[in-house]
């Protein structure tokens, strides 16, 4: 039996279609990783190869979306007042156990001036929260905590997925310590 062909929407499909390929993007990168094929996210999201690389020219592009919604989250997490480092942090470690593969892309393409602004804000979230968590010492800068964050994402980009959660704990511990008054 033939499958009836889709209805094309036309242009109005393409809000949709992005964010279906976001969506997608940021579970085959978390099963399969970076170098997953590009077809099996369009395929997951319901669309054809042309109508991702209309929205993304390439799997940095791509990745760098998905990175941004991750960093629009931990804004929105930052941006309540009760935020703690200690609540970032676990934000964070949830996100790298969900997800490797957007560390391997930010390390493999730190210099790529496509992913310049993640930097930013990541360093504006920080520097948001770290100025009113009362129970970080003072001698804590936001190069520690951004350091702390890089160490805590590549450290669970290479443990098994069994022990990534207590391996996100161990680290929290450390940091609260070094990090308090």
């Amino acid at each position: 039996m033939a499958r009836e062909p889709k209805a094309n929407r036309g242009p109005s499909a393409g809000p949709d279609n992005r964010r279906a390929i976001i969506a997608a993007a940021r579970d085959v990168f978390g099963e399969s990783g970076f170098a997953a094929p590009l077809s099996s996210i369009a395929k997951r999201a319901g669309v054809g190869q042309g109508s991702l690389y209309r929205h993304f020219p390439d799997r940095l592009a791509l990745a760098v979306a998905v990175f941004d919604d991750n960093i629009a989250d931990l804004e929105a997490i930052a941006s309540d007042e009760l935020t703690t480092l200690d609540d970032l942090f676990a934000a964070i470690a949830e996100q790298a156990m969900g997800s490797s593969a957007l560390i391997d892309m930010f390390a493999t393409h730190q210099d790529d001036p496509r992913t310049d602004h993640l930097q930013t804000r990541i360093v504006e979230l920080v520097r948001t929260v770290l100025a009113r968590d009362a129970a970080v010492g003072p001698h804590v800068t936001v190069d520690d905590v951004t350091l702390a964050i890089a160490m805590l994402a590549f450290a669970l980009s290479r443990t098994d997925a069994s022990a990534k959660g207590a391996t996100a704990e161990r680290a929290r511990a450390m940091f609260r310590a070094a990090f308090g008054r």
